[in-house]
């Protein structure tokens, strides 16, 4: 009897007990993409108070983070893993000391992140300084796992031997496998074809097909590893005009979930690509994805997915808004003292909002117009003429973030530099430098034709805010030929039309980042030399290297002393006008919204879609008639057959 009851016992517990093990085992990936050095919440940093709840209106920043990360880390008892798609790097102040303190990697650590991809914008400081924002990290032993399987280093040149050596090291891996309460995850990174077009620095470094690596990742992982789950962590981007994510799943089975990045997209529910599940959270640590899964039986199934927002309804971690505010101090001392200024340093105050759009904007007008009138702080002679700048290029790819009156209307150094916080300059440090080189006029209209045509095809990147001219463009017009008026000048010098004909040989002088110049010089290659520029010396001389048109700062030193671009955006805002006499200087109330430079005038109006035409509107409209006199011909010639046959069958039927 004793034995009986023992049985039956045993017989209910697993009778109840066997609906759970029915039910799986849930694990839940905790991930953030293109935080990009936003240790601060956004915007403005001087509105940001992670050590009390409900105090501003700013978004993401470390210490909230950090903060999220423990609550819904807390909230499950089961497996956690927290991941990032990359991107990591570049984006504020705290980049300025990556390779000397690797801020960034070191922050992560902190917060227990299980991985991290490499995107693009972890190459922006070259192979080099890549390698040593790595040995950075791992010499104070404050390193994360670091992910990449596709790159390719090259066995001719040694620029990248440095950071190839991080590689051997197993400071970077093409994937880890993580043993988490009885579930094995393979985990590896890819950097996607879009994104690796767009790290140029990362030379001589190349990135091999994503699809190809991501199946061979795959293949190891399901069969030597032996793994449950395999995540890839994919800098490639969704919903782009690019094969991104969504072409990845589609292309490699096996892949249960993709956590991607670049694309800076929020995805509020995962898509789900064959049996793929693709997430992302948007950027700058605004908001934490939680994504719990039920492995069962070989199987994976989506139980929730959420985005978490990081904002101020929640106290930040104190340890690391403490480690945060230590780097702070760190920057101000090392890097911003020497040129004046401060982290949290005033500039100038604002009463509205400056923001950059996909159209001409009041912060892209003050950007270009602060780069023409730095540029000309060095290189123009008021008795030489031709010396003078005229205009100037920027792009909204390298403009990053809107410039916001939040509740103080101060313009600290901080928020300023968020904006152009990009790129490093040949001597070795940050910020791109400023060149000059002289232009044709129908060269400029050819720059122009970027943003009226390669911009529609290509997105918001190509978009090009200007200064010192304005135009008018038909989008209805021929590809390559729909700028319809150009006009040199200012709002307050008035404005006089450009002739851009070809018979004009006049030379202007123009003024770009060295970023943006590049791009405008190769893009006669990628437009079958349609546009093809070609930027020269005030004597019309080609220039070979546009390094050497290099803004210089101070010619009685050897070398090139660079001119930095937001050095140039810090010096103009705070050379303002102080308009309330508070000391202060005020942004002018021009930047308040758009000033006419870029002007669509849509028509389908035959003389507005052929006036001035360039050979590619003539050749098109050639084809256009020709066409239109071929099918006349036909249609004549099949009107005329069938007259017959009617004729014909008339005089049958007569």
């Amino acid at each position: 009897m004793k034995y009986l009851r023992l049985w039956i016992v045993a017989a209910i517990v697993l009778f109840y007990a066997t609906p759970l093990f029915a039910q799986g085992k849930v694990i839940t990936i905790l991930h953030t993409n293109d935080l990009h050095s936003n240790a601060l919440g956004l915007s403005p940093n001087l509105d940001y108070n992670p050590r009390i709840a409900g105090g501003d209106a700013t978004a993401g920043g470390y210490a909230r983070l950090a903060a999220v990360l423990t609550r819904e880390r807390a909230k499950r008892s089961g497996p956690t893993l927290t991941l990032d798609g990359g991107d990591f790097l570049m984006g504020t102040p705290f980049h300025l000391l990556a390779r000397e303190e690797s801020i960034e990697l070191r922050l992560m650590k902190a917060l227990d992140y299980d991985a991290v991809v490499l995107g693009n914008h972890e190459f922006d400081l070259k192979p080099r300084g890549l390698a040593q924002i790595i040995a950075a990290a791992a010499a104070k032993g404050a390193i994360p796992n670091l992910l990449l399987a596709n790159a390719v280093f090259s066995a001719k040149s040694d620029k990248d031997d440095s950071l190839e050596a991080e590689f051997k090291k197993g400071l970077v891996k093409p994937y880890i496998v993580i043993d988490r309460g009885g579930v094995r995850v393979g985990i590896f990174g890819i950097m996607g074809k879009d994104a690796a077009e767009k790290a140029p620095f990362a030379a001589p470094v190349k990135f091999s097909d994503p699809v190809e690596v991501a199946s061979k990742m795959v293949r190891e992982l399901r069969e030597k590893e032996k793994v449950d789950l395999v995540v890839c962590l994919s800098h490639s981007g969704v919903k782009e005009k690019v094969k991104g994510d969504e072409f990845l799943a589609e292309k490699v089975p096996g892949i249960d979930v993709i956590v991607g990045g670049h694309s800076h997209t929020r995805l509020d529910q995962p898509l789900l690509v064959n049996s793929t599940l693709i997430v992302q959270v948007g950027s700058y640590g605004k908001h934490l994805g939680a994504l719990d899964l039920v492995l069962d039986q070989g199987k994976i199934t989506l139980k929730e997915y959420k985005l978490h927002p990081v904002d101020a309804a929640t106290v930040g971690n104190t340890a690391i808004q403490n480690q945060v505010e230590r780097f702070i101090l760190d920057i101000d001392q090392r890097i911003l003292k020497d040129k004046g200024l401060g982290f949290y340093k005033t500039i100038a105050e604002t009463a509205f909002d400056i923001p950059i759009k996909e159209e001409e904007s009041p912060l892209g007008n003050l950007i270009a117009d602060a780069t023409r009138w730095y540029a000309n702080r060095y290189v123009y002679d008021p008795k030489d003429p031709q010396t003078k700048v005229v205009a100037a290029i920027d792009s909204n790819g390298l403009i990053r973030e809107d410039l916001l009156r939040g509740k103080t209307g101060k313009l600290a150094a901080t928020d300023i530099f968020r904006t152009l916080p990009m790129g490093i300059g040949m001597d070795d440090t940050m910020g791109y430098p400023l060149i000059t080189c002289y232009l044709y006029a129908e060269e400029i209209k050819k720059g122009l034709e970027v943003l009226t045509s390669v911009h529609p095809l290509k997105g918001s990147s190509y978009f090009l805010q200007v200064s010192g001219l304005k135009f008018t463009y038909n989008p209805r017009r021929m590809l390559f030929d729909r700028v319809t008026g150009i006009w040199l000048g200012s709002e307050d010098e008035g404005w006089k039309p450009l002739d851009y004909s070809e018979k004009n040989r006049q030379l202007y002088q123009v003024a770009a980042n060295i970023y943006n110049a590049t791009f405008l010089k190769i893009i006669g290659g990628f437009t079958y030399n349609i546009l093809t520029i070609v930027p020269k010396d005030r004597h019309g001389q080609p220039i070979a290297d546009l390094a050497h048109s290099r803004i210089d700062a101070d010619k009685t030193r050897p070398g090139i002393q660079e001119v930095k671009q937001w050095l140039g955006l810090m010096e103009y805002i705070a050379g303002f006008p102080d308009a309330n006499g508070n000391g202060i200087p005020d942004v002018p109330d021009k930047y308040k919204g758009k000033l006419g430079r870029v002007v669509i005038k849509t028509s389908y109006n035959p003389v507005a879609l052929l006036s001035n035409g360039t050979w590619v509107t003539w050749a098109a409209a050639g084809v256009i008639v020709f066409l239109l006199l071929f099918l006349a011909a036909i249609y004549y010639l099949i009107r005329t057959i069938v007259r017959r046959r009617r004729k014909k069958l008339k005089m049958k039927l007569s």
